[in-house]
């Protein structure tokens, strides 16, 4: 294993064969399950509050993805606080700001990964107005032109409960997934999440269920939850 990569946040692609990267291929089974007659191809991944995992979920999510064969993009939408340069130690200093303020086209400011099939876009220098930007038509744009151009996009973006900016992008994506942590995350504020979103008309995909400890095991797993909307039925897929 390479320096870069033991220290890279980016798990799901040292070790293949480990419950982590098996949990995030169910995960990615599921959303394909979920999306079965009109498949998710923008897919926001946000939480409640901050430091529920959403930007490693994202991270890691995008490499499974990959790794069966689609081309994915990471769209870095968190303006205030991006790491996604940071999981695949890519340079910041062009990105999405730089896109919506200085009207650069999309395939100039995408940055391959080691990992086949997965680029991102990185956040860009952080501006000091990201709501202003996020809720701009060129943000949409943006968006519809990342669409056409991957098989999948994946956008991280902030917590809901702290800014607009998650509901804002949930109005130009076909899904949004939600990271919860588990352990500290209050059900309240999950529930108030979940109001907020369905006022902007957004589309829920499912929940990752963030550093649950299984049967008092040492190893945290991933949980997703998908509704079938046609058996009205929620099926679970757990590691």
């Amino acid at each position: 294993m390479s320096e870069k990569h033991s220290r890279a946040a980016v798990f799901s692609s040292i070790d293949s064969h480990s419950p982590f990267a098996e949990a995030f291929r169910t995960l990615r089974t599921n959303l394909s399950f979920a999306g079965v007659d009109k498949p998710y191809k923008t897919i926001l991944v946000t939480s409640t509050v901050p430091a529920e995992g959403k930007s490693s979920t994202t991270a890691n999510l995008g490499v499974v993805i990959a790794q069966a064969g689609q081309k994915v993009l990471i769209i870095d939408c968190d303006l205030r606080k991006p790491v996604q340069h940071q999981n695949f130690y890519l340079d910041n200093a062009v990105g999405v700001t730089n896109c919506l303020v200085n009207d650069l086209k999309l395939d100039k400011a995408i940055q391959s990964t080691e990992m086949a099939g997965l680029d991102i876009l990185t956040c860009g220098p952080i501006p000091p107005n990201p709501a202003e930007l996020i809720g701009t038509t060129k943000m949409a744009a943006l968006i519809a032109a990342a669409r056409d151009a991957y098989d999948i996009v994946l956008l991280d973006s902030p917590p809901v409960m702290t800014v607009t900016d998650a509901s804002l992008l949930s109005t130009m994506v076909d899904g949004v997934l939600l990271v919860v942590k588990t352990a500290s995350t209050k059900i309240e504020l999950v529930q108030e999440t979940k109001s907020l979103l369905d006022r902007t008309n957004a589309k829920i995909i499912g929940v990752v269920l963030n550093q649950v400890d299984v049967n008092g095991g040492n190893y945290y797993y991933y949980y997703y939850y998908a509704k079938d909307e046609k058996k009205n039925s929620i099926p679970r897929a757990a590691i």
